[in-house]
């Protein structure tokens, strides 16, 4: 990295890379990385400024790079094919955006983004508030769920597994964080951490609780909440793919104490991680005035007179979707199956040359999430963020923004924004498994603001 005028430079090389994701006792894992490490390196800035990014391709096949979460410009959004074109193997892009809303997001591969994250290309990215959260130190847990072989290889071979495609996603069989099994992290008595925690996961849905901890979620998606929500010490935190959470904690831990961060399904609990106590912060900010995040600066709805849209999503295993136009002619189930592509937002599978619809610049937008599949869907919009109105008819009043919400089977999900970025951006489910099979569609804002 390097500042100069308060421009921020950074290189990312993608390429094939080891990672010791089964700990340094097993083999190396075979992967494909930013920067040889897993994951990748953290690009930080502070809020207003321009960061320049290079990407270099070393990897055998093209790709590109989507800064996920960042209200960006439009030609730096990193989709092939709506944004910018391929990044061809020996090849390079620059990216540069200004960086306009402090929190927690994160960078990842946006061409076959099924295999290459699954191989390990993300990595965070950390804008800084203008004046820093009083906490004594900050801690990343970036989550991410692989499918590997007892050689501790990637399981290459079960990459467009249909199965997979048209159930839940890639679900893996080892967790990590920050790229380690099962990672010891060391923690003082008397001191408050400031936690991000970021799911790199394909598909999987992670439900986190902190053994002996009781930490309060100060922002989601990067978005400060108007309110702290306690967890408490028997709280869970679930993250969607995709999904980000900032938490403080205030270590009250005796030294020589460990804490189990434990991801949990139903009423079990199988341990990730820990945090161990091994001494007492000289002079700590536990137990002091809990501060508050300064909001962003993002545009509010407008409510009295939104455009309305709609998108109903239909396929997957135990579906009852019977047909759906793919590249232009309707084709049936089994034709689609054939395609590859077994999910559908409102009657289309995959991309189309005409968007969902056009919005003049400024228009605010009320759109309804129907999920009519027997699976959940981590639903991402590039470019914006919204606020979540309702679920199934009834109102939301949490005041949360984010930009990927989790839309639960046969639920509707009616969220707002304002349509304010200019160009083309996409809508899509971030388990990257349906996305490449069909669910995903785009957006175009236009003009000036009305």
């Amino acid at each position: 990295m390097v500042a100069q005028n308060d421009v921020l430079d950074y290189e990312l090389v993608a390429g094939a890379a080891t990672a010791p994701l089964l700990g340094y006792d097993g083999p190396a894992s075979n992967l494909w990385l930013y920067g040889g490490s897993s994951p990748g390196p953290v690009i930080r800035a502070r809020q207003g400024e321009l960061v320049q990014v290079r990407l270099r391709n070393n990897l055998p096949e093209p790709t590109s790079t989507h800064w996920h979460g960042i209200r960006i410009a439009n030609a730096m959004d990193g989709v092939p094919g709506l944004t910018q074109e391929v990044v061809p193997p020996g090849g390079s892009f620059d990216y540069s955006f200004v960086a306009p809303d402090a929190g927690t997001y994160w960078y990842h591969s946006h061409n076959k983004s099924w295999e290459q994250m699954a191989r390990g290309l993300y990595g965070p990215l950390i804008i800084e508030e203008r004046d820093p959260l009083p906490a004594d130190r900050e801690m990343l847990l970036v989550i991410d769920d692989w499918r590997l072989g007892e050689d501790g290889q990637v399981h290459a071979e079960s990459f467009g597994s249909l199965r997979d495609w048209s159930h839940g996603g890639r679900l893996g069989n080892w967790l990590t964080i920050n790229g380690a099994s099962a990672p010891q992290l060391e923690v003082k008595r008397g001191e408050r951490l400031r936690l991000r925690l970021i799911n790199c996961a394909n598909a999987r849905i992670v439900t986190l609780k902190l053994d002996q901890l009781a930490p309060l979620v100060i922002a989601l998606d990067g978005q400060p909440l108007p309110e702290v929500r306690e967890i408490g010490f028997s709280g869970r935190l679930t993250l969607a793919p995709a999904q980000r959470a900032d938490l403080l904690l205030d270590v009250f831990l005796e030294p020589g104490d460990r804490a189990q961060i434990m991801e949990v399904t139903g009423q079990e609990g199988v341990e990730i991680g820990s945090f161990l106590c091994n001494g007492v912060a000289a002079d700590g900010m536990a137990g002091r005035e809990m501060p508050r995040l300064p909001t962003n600066n993002l545009p509010r709805p407008d409510l009295s007179d939104p455009l309305k849209l709609d998108l109903v999503m239909e396929g997957g295993a135990m579906g009852a979707m019977r047909s759906a136009v793919f590249d232009g002619r309707e084709l049936s189930i089994r034709e689609l199956v054939a395609e590859g592509q077994v999910w559908a937002l409102n009657g289309v599978a995959g991309m189309t040359d005409v968007p969902l619809a056009r919005i003049q610049r400024g228009r605010s937008v009320v759109l309804e999430f129907d999920n009519q599949t027997a699976w959940p869907h981590a639903m991402h919009i590039h470019g914006h963020h919204f606020r979540v109105m309702a679920r199934n008819g009834q109102p939301v009043d949490n005041g949360a923004w984010r930009d990927t919400e989790l839309v639960a089977a046969n639920e509707k999900v009616t969220v707002a924004f304002v349509a304010d970025n200019p160009g083309k951006w996409l809508i899509h489910c971030h388990m990257l498994e349906h996305q490449a099979a069909g669910m995903k569609t785009w957006f175009q804002v236009t003009g000036q603001a009305g």
